[in-house]
């Protein structure tokens, strides 16, 4: 008999125990919550600091355990991100962001209004098929490339793409996860699946409500953004070459394979180019002009694609046919050694900075090749550059440098490869440079790699959206990023690394387990009930409108799947009690789990938008709110009329 009691006496200790241990993690996790919203609202410490201390405290009181803290990074979203981010800066990197851009641009003629409507309306199809964030991080440079090519300001388009890839999702059944959720509770409990195009009417009705809804918010709000950084006023290599007038001089040649018009040596026999050194043939010193590239192009056999070589020339460079010769020189002499090696004169020349950069140096009063004529410096062996002209005041000396003396002063227009122009910063006694190579390297667009990654970018779509091709989309974005970066898209790896956004990617990644400690502490459960209990009474219409605000307001902390998950069932037992169809219930659920606009880390697209254009947290509560509540009481009275009770 004592020992039953000592057993009755601490079970009730054990129930009181776990009752008040829960209670008060439920109540650290809500203040934890609060603080971390206000703080965002706030908008005086970076996102990404503000997330990673709310993801400490919750480890600090032991509502998470390690494992749950930090399973937001290793989660398949956050390296979807990593790797969109990487697919995305190629998509910038090869020009065929801005070659996109600008046919989106000729379709609406510069017009502001016409961009909008066409930017949500690609951006919605798009997303029917593709998750909403993979159409996202392919359309940001796009529109960045296009609002920097018309003067639109890019912060008004960005937050309405993100938007706009949610809004799409609602089109068809593989839109958006939550769709797939509402699906399978339906089926699971008898009731008839969705097809694929069920979804249609109520995407249509969404996506023109976010058009009518943010058109003139984004305008209102979004407009006085600036996004990006502020031209520095320094010079482009564009006009490095019209100041110095390079093209003046500058002629291309071709090695052509039949080089029957060749002048005859002294033996006898055809002048030969091909197989031979820059040294061995001597061409400055025999003919006055000089050689300062050799390119070779190859391309495909249905030539779509191509791959450039840019070769600076030195006096080891040996010349093959089929290559292009960059020579610099006067027009009469230039001829002449192209006479006597048969080679064949190109019409355009244009100046590329695929391989090869400019930059601007200033010869310092320290400086060991100061009085030294520029062929005594012999710059071209010790720094892998050529000097291609000297601005010395007002003057400008672009003809016979070989022969001109380097003044203290002086300012070199020099050539190089681009790593070794970045090394002549380190040189201070000899001279300054004047721009940052790298960063003016960064900028180059590698536009012949511009059908490589469209290809890569459409196979990463195609296997992401058919479901016979047993590739997870994780898997799929990871391929497409490593093809970027094999297939040469960017310069170098260092490259693709610096198109994430680490700050976006942290963002996410340390919110997420907020999801796991609102469920693991009962707070989602709470909510979900109360909702049953306190509107369930009041009609359907009142408790389909409860159900989809507290879907969206669950959203705003836990995953969209997460949300519908949790809802799905509760959403489906309410219509079941009140004796009404459950499909318009499941709706409202689906709808209030992915149409979340009211912060940045609610979904994937806001956060991959929000460093880019520029916006802080109000910016999504003024522009993102007003929409997620219109859209939430216009489909309360439209989605019984589509699925009747």
């Amino acid at each position: 008999m004592c020992l039953c009691t000592d057993f009755f006496f601490c079970l009730i200790s054990f129930v009181i125990y776990e009752k008040i241990s829960s209670f008060a993690n439920m109540t650290v996790t809500l203040i934890i919550l609060i603080i971390t919203v206000a703080m965002f609202i706030w908008g005086r410490v970076r996102a990404d600091i503000v997330a990673l201390t709310a993801l400490a405290a919750l480890l600090v009181f032991g509502i998470l355990t390690p494992t749950e803290a930090l399973a937001g990074f290793s989660s398949p979203i956050v390296i979807m991100m990593i790797g969109l981010f990487v697919v995305g800066g190629a998509i910038m990197q090869t020009g065929l962001a801005k070659l996109t851009g600008n046919k989106l641009m000729a379709l609406s003629h510069g017009n502001e209004t016409v961009t909008f409507l066409l930017v949500m309306l690609v951006t919605s199809f798009i997303g029917a098929f593709v998750s909403n964030t993979g159409t996202v991080a392919l359309m940001m440079p796009i529109i960045v490339s296009l609002a920097a090519a018309s003067g639109l300001q890019s912060s008004r388009f960005l937050m309405p793409l993100a938007f706009a890839g949610s809004l799409g999702g609602m089109l068809t059944l593989i839109g958006t996860p939550p769709n797939l959720v509402i699906d399978e509770v339906l089926t699971e409990a008898g009731y008839q699946s969705l097809s694929f195009f069920s979804f249609m009417p109520v995407g249509l009705i969404v996506i023109a409500i976010g058009i009518i809804v943010l058109m003139p918010l984004s305008r209102l709000f979004l407009s006085r953004k600036q996004s990006g950084k502020k031209k520095t006023g320094g010079k482009s290599l564009d006009d490095l070459v019209q100041e110095y007038r390079l093209l003046d001089n500058l002629h291309r040649y071709i090695v052509p394979a039949n080089r029957s018009t060749a002048a005859l040596d002294e033996h006898g026999e055809k002048l030969d180019i091909v197989g031979k050194t820059l040294k061995e043939l001597s061409i400055q010193k025999l003919y006055g002009v000089s050689v300062i590239e050799i390119r070779n192009e190859k391309k495909s056999r249905l030539g779509l694609m191509k791959d450039i070589n840019q070769n600076m020339a030195k006096s080891s460079s040996v010349i093959g046919e089929h290559d292009t010769l960059y020579i610099m020189g006067d027009e009469a002499k230039m001829q002449r050694f192209a006479a006597d090696y048969g080679l064949r004169k190109m019409k355009d020349v244009k100046i590329d900075f695929y391989d090869l950069g400019l930059s601007e140096i200033v010869v310092m009063p320290t400086s060991h090749f100061a009085g030294l004529r520029i062929g005594e410096a012999n710059l071209r062996k010790r720094f892998g550059m050529n000097v291609l002209g000297i601005r010395r005041g007002d003057e400008y000396i672009t003809d016979n440098l070989i022969g001109t003396r380097l003044h203290v002063g002086d300012m070199l227009l020099v050539q190089g490869e681009w790593t070794n122009l970045a090394h002549l910063a380190s040189d201070t006694t000899n001279w300054v440079v004047l721009d940052q190579p790298e960063k003016t390297a960064d900028k180059v667009l590698l536009d012949y790699k511009a059908p490589v990654a469209a290809a890569i970018m459409l196979l990463m779509v195609v296997m992401m959206v058919f479901d016979f091709i047993p590739v997870a989309p994780v898997t799929a974005v990871i391929i497409a990023g490593l093809l970027t970066v094999f297939a040469g898209c960017f310069r170098n790896v260092e490259a693709a690394y610096k198109t994430i956004n680490w700050e976006s990617i942290v963002l996410i990644a340390a919110m997420m387990p907020m999801s796991t400690a609102l469920e693991k502490t009962g707070v989602s459960a709470l909510v979900s009930q109360t909702l049953v209990d306190s509107l369930g009474a009041l009609g359907p219409t009142a408790l389909l409108a409860g159900i989809y605000f507290t879907t969206s307001l669950m959203t705003m902390f836990i995953s969209n799947t997460a949300t519908a998950v949790l809802m799905a069932p509760i959403a489906l037992v309410a219509a079941q009690q009140v004796g009404v169809s459950p499909y318009a219930f499941l709706f409202a659920v689906t709808l209030g789990a992915s149409m979340c606009f009211a912060s940045p880390f609610s979904t994937p697209p806001n956060a991959l938008v929000m460093k880019a254009g520029g916006y802080t947290f109000m910016d999504y509560v003024k522009v993102g709110l007003p929409l997620q509540i219109i859209i939430g009481i216009v489909m309360t009275f439209v989605l019984p009329l589509l699925f009747p009770y």
